[in-house]
């Protein structure tokens, strides 16, 4: 019995996982103008299932941090979207401006080179501000230089696996730092020294 109530689990958290992807692409297609109206329907079910499983016994451990994994990832979600809808409705650029494709009138002359933004991490998933700075900032960059923006989830996937793997290394801080170089973006993570070491 336990064994079918895990399998089931997994599939509940399997179709959360794909559906929660399905309304990102959503959102970042509505942002983009590429669909009229936000997707509240597919928002409504995505919401409704996370609520059914916050409100269900979860016995394995595993099955409760993938959840609690997806929540926090839906509710990020929700308050990044909530905040361009609300900056669309007051006529400001808002998080997903750099989503919307480049006016194809002029031709685009190659930026200049230059360093975008700069900032330090501990702990990526207590420090959203900052992350939400850094990824817009590496949108914009990547939108100057004709490439797409990459959607948040990898970013801060991405962000979250350097900082862990640069701890393990012993650095306290990391410094991540978006530059425009000859043409293209340079991403790059330095792992900063603790006061000791200076």
């Amino acid at each position: 019995m336990a064994k079918q109530e895990v399998s089931e689990l997994d599939r509940d958290l399997e179709l959360l996982e794909n559906e929660l992807k399905r309304l990102e692409a959503e959102y970042n297609m509505f942002f983009a103008g590429r669909l009229p109206r936000p997707p509240w329907e597919t928002r409504g079910r995505v919401t409704a299932m996370v609520r059914r499983l916050d409100n269900m016994h979860i016995p394995n451990t595993g099955g409760k941090f993938r959840f609690n994994s997806l929540q926090n990832r839906y509710q990020t979600f929700t308050d990044l979207w909530d905040r361009g809808l609300k900056a669309r409705e007051e006529g400001r650029p808002g998080p997903f401006a750099n989503l919307r494709p480049p006016s194809t009138d002029v031709k685009p002359k190659r930026p200049a080179d230059r360093i975008m933004h700069v900032t330090t991490f501990s702990d990526p998933l207590r420090e959203m501000d900052k992350l939400q700075d850094l990824y817009e900032s590496l949108a914009e960059a990547r939108r100057e230089v004709g490439e797409d923006a990459i959607p948040f989830h990898k970013f801060a996937d991405l962000i979250k696996t350097q900082v862990n793997t640069m701890k393990k290394q012993g650095t306290p801080e990391v410094a991540f730092r978006v530059a425009v170089k000859g043409g293209k973006v340079a991403f790059t993570a330095r792992a900063m020294k603790g006061m000791k070491d200076e």
